[in-house]
Parts: structure tokens; C-alpha cells; sequence
């Protein structure tokens, strides 16, 4: 249950960011470093507890990957789902005389932006979360707080940078993003998840040593 609570509330201070630094009177070009540093500053606080998905494309990697049990999967993707749901509420609520306009995006261009840059998320994470190489680092939250923020600078005009399905259902309660596109997230997003954990396993193959230990 620790680890579902922290999932919930990582993964609402990460939309409720998103949404205030978006509607109405917000930080402008500045709101991809909110939005890194909230999702950092949630990393750094959840890691040791849920390993601080936030995400249910990075929970799909991490669980390819084989650092998250199956029977934890579904648990933390509500969790993430009911996070986002709440905060959108929040923010709707704290932002309710706002006009929100819902970001008018191109199917194509979007669905290869979110696939390249939540593959580039999801492939960091890995590394930096859950290798022997960077077991015990100091710099996970930073590395992979960084990436969202890098994302939303680079492709944020063309996809609105989301890279996680979660935050795609609150931006569609906000009105942000309109219903009708919440599939192009989903797919890109939990479709770059399986292809990083891929990359992650060709390019870090298991030691002979664990392979011989569990044909043993």
C-alpha cells in the first residue's frame, strides 16, 4: 500500500504542475523546468520506497526490464491514473475562471514525438534506476527529471510533450487536450516503453553468471 500511496502522490504534484504551470497566468517558457523539477524533486522523495515511476509507460519498462513484480503493475498504474484524475481536479478548481484552449496537434508528427522522447524517458530511467552500473547514484532524479524537461523544450510544439499516459488523462480533464487524441499517448507512449526495455536488455546483457544461476 507505501508504495501505491507514493505512486498516487508523486504522480499528482507532476500533473498538478503541469496544469498550473499551463492554464491561465502561468510560468510561460518556463514551465518544462517546472515541470522537470517537480518530477525530480518526486523522484528523489519516492525512489526508495515505489522506485518512483509516476508513469505507467515507465512502470510497463521497469516491469520488462523484470525490477517490478506483476503483481504490482496494475496497482501502480491506478495509482498513477487516480493522481493525475485528482490533480486535474485541482487544478480546475484553483484555476476556474481560466479559458482553456485544447492544443490542436497532427496525428503523425505527434505519435513519433511522444514515441521518441517517452522511449528516451523510459531508456533512463533504466539505466539510471535500475542498473548494477549506477546502482546507489545520487543523480537519478536529476537525469531523469531532465529528460522531461528536454522533451517538452524539443517537441512540446508538436505533441505538447507528454510522455506518459497519466498525464495525458489529466490534460484531457483540463481541457487541454482534447479526448479524442488521448489514444495517440497511449500508444506511442506505452509502445516506446516496450522498445526501450528492449534497448536496455540488448545493450546490457544479463552476466553469464545470473543466467547460470537461474538455469541452476
Amino acid at each position: 500500500m507505501n508504495k501505491l500511496v507514493v505512486e498516487m502522490i508523486g504522480t499528482f504534484f507532476l500533473v498538478f504542475t503541469i496544469g498550473c504551470c499551463v492554464i491561465g497566468n502561468g510560468a510561460g517558457a518556463m514551465a518544462p523546468i517546472a515541470i522537470g523539477f517537480a518530477l525530480m524533486v518526486m523522484v528523489f522523495a519516492g525512489g526508495h520506497i515505489s522506485g518512483a515511476h509516476y508513469n505507467p509507460a515507465v512502470t510497463l519498462g521497469v516491469w520488462m526490464r523484470g525490477k517490478c513484480e506483476t503483481k504490482d503493475v496494475a496497482g501502480y498504474w491506478v495509482a498513477q491514473f487516480v493522481g493525475a484524475g485528482l490533480a486535474a481536479a485541482a487544478v480546475k478548481y484553483l484555476k476556474a475562471g481560466a479559458v482553456v484552449q485544447p492544443m490542436t496537434i497532427s496525428i503523425g508528427p505527434a505519435l513519433v514525438a511522444e514515441f521518441l522522447f517517452t522511449f528516451a524517458l523510459v531508456y533512463v530511467v533504466l539505466h539510471v534506476a535500475t542498473a548494477d552500473g549506477t546502482a546507489n547514484n545520487s543523480f537519478y532524479g536529476l537525469a531523469i527529471g531532465s529528460t522531461v524537461t528536454a522533451g517538452a523544450y524539443s517537441v512540446g510544439n508538436i505533441s505538447g510533450g507528454v510522455f506518459n499516459p497519466a498525464v495525458a488523462l489529466g490534460i484531457s480533464i483540463m481541457g487541454l487536450s482534447d479526448w479524442s487524441n488521448i489514444w495517440v499517448y497511449i500508444v506511442a507512449n506505452l509502445a516506446a516503453a516496450a522498445a526501450a526495455a528492449a534497448a536496455f536488455k540488448m545493450v546490457n546483457p544479463e552476466p553469464a553468471s545470473k543466467a547460470m544461476a537461474k538455469a541452476a
